[in-house]
């Protein structure tokens, strides 16, 4: 059962939760029940540590708990030209369970984009993602469940984020929901939502 919850099993999982949930944790757990190399895909960290202690001391904090034998690459708002250096068969990388944290934090990087621009880069994402290779965690937030945003980009990162989710999950072999440290198997407790 154990091995069935690794990853390791799955070419894609996604592990999903409010902040400070546990769900970084969890994808660290899984990671670590692989037997491959991890390879950790940092999307948060910004230029300088100067512009938000708060953030840094989250990135520090996720830094201090990671195995020291994990491999750390900080892709920022490059996520997708990471990912696709690094599944290329010829990559040193290319066998390394791949740990995105967090699709959140790389959407963040891209709120200027126009409708148009977005969809083409969700869709460089998505097709990487379904490409053979290792297996791949990813962590997402889960928004939008309490007060409604009251500045037009904070609604805007909700529903891009919540569609970006919608639009992955078909693609998952494993889905966690991780809320108040506890992490809930999606996939066989729940069911898919009809489309409108």
């Amino acid at each position: 059962m154990e091995a069935e919850r690794s990853g390791d099993t799955h070419r894609l999982v996604l592990v999903s939760g409010p902040s400070r949930g546990g769900k970084s944790r969890w994808a660290e757990h899984l990671a670590s029940q692989s037997e491959r190399p991890v390879l950790y895909l940092a999307t948060g960290a910004l230029p300088d540590r100067t512009v938000d202690p708060d953030w840094w001391e989250r990135v520090d904090a996720h830094r201090r708990r990671r195995p020291g034998l994990w491999q750390c690459l900080e892709t920022g708002p490059d996520l997708a030209a990471a990912l696709e250096e690094r599944l290329h068969p010829d990559h040193g990388q290319h066998h390394h369970l791949q740990l995105i944290d967090s699709l959140g934090s790389w959407l963040a990087w891209h709120l200027e984009d126009d409708d148009g621009a977005w969809q083409r880069r969700c869709d460089q994402l998505v097709a990487l993602l379904q490409r053979p290779g290792p297996p791949v965690l990813l962590v997402v937030e889960e928004t939008g469940w309490g007060v409604v945003p009251s500045t037009a980009v904070g609604g805007l990162f909700r529903d891009r984020l919540g569609a970006l989710q919608q639009r992955l999950m078909p693609h998952c072999n494993a889905a966690w929901l991780v809320v108040s440290g506890r992490a809930l198997d999606l996939l066989r407790l729940g069911h898919a939502v009809p489309e409108a």
